[in-house]
């Protein structure tokens, strides 16, 4: 019983066992990931660099198949889950389960975001007029791949390099307006604003 006790973590109002099997031959699993995009058990103890996973193989396929949890289980916990065959992998994150990291350029000279370590694996293409400085928390976000909730957070490290292109065209202590890019002037369309208001709220 004790070590029963043990195995079984606290996620909010949910407990769980790592690799545990609620079905023959079905197993699950559950993650955290951090606002940097690092991968990690939730159930580790120290979270950081050394303690997250690195491989890009196995974060490739595990962000690829990242989508939201409709499962019937843990969807309160864990609002995000990653399957692999009969394996179901749960995820909670710190704010949003996609964060992009690098900006980087595409074999055609195309702008891309790379997102949660998985180098050139896991990008998608730059949109910088839905880049959004969201007003409740200073953070910057841009659209991720819709079955993954559809708004990614920018890595602050990242967006720190991006905040001299931000103009605010409604005065200082306001969301900026537009984003100085590459020569071009583009209007922020502020699309993703209610988006990440209405999955902040559920």
């Amino acid at each position: 019983m004790r070590l029963l006790r043990a195995l079984l973590r606290p996620a909010g109002p949910a407990a769980y066992t790592q690799g545990q099997s609620p079905a023959p031959r079905a197993r699950e699993y559950f993650y955290y990931i951090d606002h940097q995009g690092q991968l990690f058990l939730d159930d580790a103890k120290v979270k950081n660099f050394i303690t997250c996973f690195k491989d890009k193989q196995f974060l490739t396929f595990f962000f690829k198949q990242l989508q939201l949890n409709r499962s019937g289980r843990y969807q309160d916990a864990f609002p995000y889950l990653s399957p692999c065959g009969r394996e179901h992998n749960f995820v909670r994150c710190d704010d949003r389960p996609i964060v992009f990291t690098h900006l980087l350029q595409g074999q055609a000279g195309e702008e891309l975001l790379s997102y949660c370590g998985g180098g050139d694996r896991l990008v998608v293409s730059f949109e910088p007029e839905k880049l959004v400085m969201f007003p409740e928390n200073g953070r910057v976000y841009h659209p991720a791949p819709q079955k993954a909730g559809g708004v990614g957070l920018v890595k602050s490290a990242l967006a720190f390099e991006l905040s001299p292109c931000f103009e605010y065209g409604q005065g200082a202590g306001r969301p900026p307006t537009h984003f100085c890019w590459q020569g071009k002037h583009h209007s922020l369309t502020n699309e993703l604003v209610q988006l990440i208001r209405s999955n902040s709220s559920t």
